[in-house]
């Protein structure tokens, strides 16, 4: 069903020089990007990008893995992120605790997980559209009532003044600093799904997606393993939120509205819904129209909200020529250009 090529390999000692080349040139470039382009780049195209492929590599894990479209991700990381500017400090200080930031952060990423977590417990023993209705209505739920709540949430306003810690010297919401850090982030939440899909449980949460019934009559926990999936998943979307409220430097119940819930969907199947990597490209490629395609509607004389059809008509076209999004391109890409002639000849 779900392609997982990044994690077909056993496990093992990690073997550098199977790394394809085009791999070892997108790391030197994405090491080298603060070098050649302005702060707007890094801090709204990649760092946004970095987050965002985040939020939406969690519902790849959970719907690439173990066959649950879930639409909870993006409350997840604003539960996460309000969890950062509550329990640490803000603006809004009769509301905030001003605890220390690791605190703080730990505390958020475990919110987060609670939130997976429930909202698993009540979608794992539903499949298709009821599982994306379930976790839809929770979400929208959440961005109803942080909007109505003042005494925890502040209402409408939500909190403003967060922001991140200054650690080694370090102002992390610096341009080249924060690059990094969400960098490091995504890197790191990269390479645990690729190795998550090797171990035992990734195999046998894949085995669970492929077909449950089997699975359970060979003595595995069918519900168990989904419920883990959630809450792996929300660790990933917890530090996203993290990073999500430190970028901004605010959250407010429009971060949870039901848009930034579907874009995240959309994100995940323009990548490609089946691939680790998928997310991250998704989020690059909705980033770039999302900001340059207001400068160049207006520039036409046009409405700039209507940027929202150019990313619905470049959802559509990848769609409709690849149903893996760009990685399915790129596959059939590369399959093509180191396609050998003569091979081909003798086999026919």
């Amino acid at each position: 069903m779900a392609d997982v090529s990044e994690a077909a390999a056993p496990l093992g000692r990690f073997d550098l020089t199977r790394i394809p080349a085009h791999i070892w040139v997108i790391v030197v470039l994405l090491l080298l990007v603060p070098t050649f382009t302005s702060g707007f780049v890094q801090f709204q195209i990649f760092g946004w990008a970095f987050i965002l492929g985040m939020i939406s590599l969690s519902l790849m894990i959970l719907a690439g893995y173990g066959g649950m479209v879930s639409l909870v991700q993006m409350t997840a990381a604003a539960a996460a992120g309000y969890a950062v500017a509550i329990f640490g400090a803000s603006a809004v200080a009769e509301i905030s605790f001003a605890w220390p930031w690791p605190v703080a952060v730990i505390l958020a990423i475990a919110i987060s997980v609670l939130v997976c977590v429930i909202s698993g417990a009540l979608a794992i023993r539903t499949e298709g559209i009821y599982t994306i209705m379930i976790t839809l209505a929770i979400g929208s739920a959440f961005f109803y009532f942080t909007r109505q709540n003042y005494t925890v949430f502040n209402g409408f306003t939500g909190f403003n003044g967060v922001q991140p810690p200054q650690v080694f010297g370090v102002t992390w919401n610096d341009p080249t600093p924060f690059y990094y850090l969400t960098l490091a982030c995504a890197a790191l939440s990269y390479f645990f799904a690729v190795y998550l899909a090797r171990t035992p449980f990734g195999l046998a949460l894949q085995g669970v997606r492929d077909n449950p019934r089997r699975m359970a009559a060979m003595g595995y926990n069918v519900n168990a393993h989904r419920l883990a999936a959630y809450a792996v998943a929300g660790v990933i979307s917890g530090v996203a939120g993290v990073l999500l409220v430190w970028s901004t430097g605010q959250i407010s119940p429009n971060t949870a509205a039901i848009g930034p819930i579907i874009d995240i969907l959309v994100i995940t199947v323009i990548g490609g819904i089946n691939r680790p990597i998928g997310p991250f490209v998704g989020a690059l490629i909705y980033v770039v129209l999302r900001t340059y395609s207001l400068d160049v509607l207006t520039a036409l004389g046009l409405d700039g909200e209507r940027f929202k059809l150019l990313i619905g008509m470049a959802f559509l076209l990848i769609v409709y020529f690849s149903p893996d999004g760009m990685c399915g391109i790129w596959d059939r890409y590369i399959t093509r250009l180191w396609r050998d002639p003569k091979r081909e000849g003798a086999d026919g």
